[in-house]
């Protein structure tokens, strides 16, 4: 049942996508809605051109499919899409981030960003882990975290793939940590 429902649900993604259609769903970790433009469908995760609250672009983020409720064209498109043109808001393009399993979301947008924003809402609904990831090896992310205050960990943390419901890339608040806290400065650092 479960897997009947996650399908249909792709393939109202990829529907959106091929539309270029505004959507909102809302999902079980939390009420509020998410908008924005499907720009990728994988067999797990889908990858949002998000719109904030706030109407402009606000990077990515990568959802599971089995999470999402309540998919639809967005009721106020019109209105976002108009504000979004008078902005100078351009639709993000899809960047170079594959979505085919969660451990190639990770490598991929460890390659395409600076930071990554990774959430275990199972594990801890109310903290997000971000930071470069390092590399990905037999089911656990490694990842070299950035605190809130854009200083660098000395050394990464790692976490089972199996838990992440959620990634982040090219947000706002990802590019200001980044901004201020530069590049790591640990000698054995590397991109992933």
């Amino acid at each position: 049942m479960q897997f009947e429902m996650a399908t249909k649900r792709a393939a109202k993604l990829v529907d959106a996508m091929h539309r270029h259609e505004f959507i909102r769903f809302s999902r079980r970790f939390e009420s509020s809605k998410i908008r924005g433009y499907v720009v990728g469908v994988g067999p797990q995760f889908f990858l949002l051109a998000l719109v904030s609250d706030r109407i402009w672009f606000d990077g990515f983020e990568c959802f599971r499919i089995t999470d999402v409720k309540d998919l639809r064209p967005d009721p106020y498109a019109t209105f976002a899409e108009a504000a979004l043109k008078k902005r100078g808001e351009r639709r993000l393009k899809k960047p170079r981030v594959s979505v085919a399993n969660v451990e190639q979301l990770l490598l991929s947008a460890g390659k395409a960003f600076p930071l990554v924003t990774i959430h275990r809402e199972q594990v801890d609904p109310d903290v997000c882990w971000i930071g470069r990831v390092q590399g990905v090896n037999r089911g656990r992310v490694s990842l070299l975290e950035i605190g809130p205050d854009a200083v660098w960990e000395d050394t990464p943390e790692e976490y089972r793939t199996k838990e992440i419901t959620r990634v982040n890339f090219g947000g706002d608040y990802e590019n200001a940590l980044h901004l201020v806290g530069g590049e790591p400065t640990v000698a054995s650092v590397s991109r992933a």
